[in-house]
């Protein structure tokens, strides 16, 4: 059984001598599942409030969020850099020119090294692909793409909008073009079973990504699937604390040993979630799965 390679440690590469930190930004992007493109009401699972931090909830320009974000920082690391990172919703849905524009106004701001840009495989087009790879030999940048389940059941089920193959031709084509690419995967989505959880590592690690987030399912309120658990509980048979570890030991376990993994939980706001109700914090998670990684090496 072996360990893996964090996302610290991955950036320590890139910026040997400077603590980097990112910040998260609303740049007031949408989504194909939520303006009517592809359906209406977003994926299932989603509700944004879940996963973005006060600073970054309201609209505000890309300045006025990172203003805050290094405020937030610097009080303890005043000479920290910054990656602006473009997390909610579609950050390449919408007018290239505009985009574009948002992407360089964060690169504009003292102390930003560096993009992470959240985004859909299926929402890529040719000219902002072409921009990045210019962009890419200048400034480091990340693309990571949510492909959240390698079984198009479970793509459907979840009103994702997009198939496992569309996932597979973008990042192939992304990293073609000399781009850091990364994916998302959710881990217990409804009406997968405990190997085909596995077999996402597998799939997944046959693409040329280089970082992987994963988290385990959260029932969010105000969600689509919060609709679907108060109706028919029993179709999400949500993990423990200590069946999710091992679950994430059993997932390192198969997949491709250079891939950095950046997380392994998300913890959304308490008084948002539903269930499953964890004491645990993130880095308690961590630390737990590396010690159970090391027992089994005994």
């Amino acid at each position: 059984m072996r360990d893996w390679i964090d996302f610290s440690s991955f950036l320590k590469e890139f910026f040997p001598h400077d603590k980097v930190q990112k910040i998260t930004l609303n740049a007031g992007f949408t989504c194909p599942t939520r303006d009517g493109s592809l359906g209406k009401g977003g994926c299932t699972y989603c509700n944004n409030k879940s996963f973005s931090p006060a600073f970054a909830l309201h609209q505000k320009s890309v300045t006025a969020q990172l203003d805050e974000g290094v405020s937030f920082f610097s009080r303890k690391y005043p000479h920290m850099k910054y990656l602006a990172y473009f997390q909610s919703y579609t950050n390449t849905y919408g007018d290239v020119a505009e985009s574009i524009a948002k992407y360089e106004e964060a690169l504009s701001y003292p102390g930003v090294v560096g993009l992470i840009i959240g985004t859909r495989p299926d929402c890529m087009p040719q000219p902002l692909l072409d921009y990045f790879q210019e962009l890419s030999k200048k400034h480091f940048l990340l693309i990571e793409y949510g492909v959240e389940s390698t079984l198009d059941k479970t793509l459907d089920r979840i009103q994702r909008g997009h198939s496992w193959h569309t996932s597979c031709e973008t990042i192939e084509k992304t990293h073609a073009a000399g781009i850091m690419t990364g994916a998302h995967l959710i881990l217990g989505l409804p009406g997968e079973s405990r190997v085909e959880i596995l077999s996402h590592a597998q799939r997944i690690s046959q693409l040329p990504i280089k970082t992987l987030k994963l988290h385990q399912l959260q029932i969010i309120k105000g969600t689509l699937m919060s609709k679907e658990y108060e109706e028919n509980p029993e179709d999400f048979p949500l993990f423990t604390e200590e069946d999710y570890i091992q679950l994430c030991v059993d997932f390192v376990s198969l997949l491709r040993e250079d891939i950095i993994i950046e997380r392994f939980v998300s913890q959304s706001p308490p008084s948002l979630v539903i269930a499953p109700h964890w004491g645990l914090k993130n880095y308690e998670f961590t630390d737990k799965i590396r010690k159970r990684i090391r027992e089994s090496k005994l």
